[in-house]
């Protein structure tokens, strides 16, 4: 069912140059971001738990601590590329617990969605 409800959003999403599409997997173990230019088909930057610096600052990966911190680090990397906005992809969550702290951290360190 999350998979539908990936798709179906994601009809009406599309990431260009000036403003990305930042898309959110979570998984029951870590939590990843992509930024991601649809109209040229490549990542802009990305974060996620798996990363041995980040998993490093952590003592579990799947909970809200790590949402915050992914967050911030994938703000902080976008707005180094010089994007300061960004279309929210969900990826057919919730937009609940580990992906709204996520969000909320990232509109804090400086996005706008």
């Amino acid at each position: 069912m999350r998979v539908l409800r990936h798709e179906r959003v994601r009809r009406n999403l599309r990431g260009t140059a000036q403003k990305p599409r930042l898309s959110v997997f979570r998984s029951l173990k870590h939590i990843s971001v992509q930024v991601i230019d649809d109209d040229r088909g490549c990542t802009v930057a990305s974060a996620s738990t798996v990363e041995k610096s980040i998993r490093e600052q952590l003592e579990k990966t799947g909970n809200l601590d790590a949402a915050v911190l992914i967050g911030k680090t994938v703000a902080e990397r976008v707005l180094s590329k010089g994007i300061k906005t960004v279309v929210f992809d969900r990826g057919g969550h919730k937009f609940h617990g580990r992906v709204k702290a996520l969000a909320d951290a990232a509109r804090e360190a400086g996005l706008e969605f």
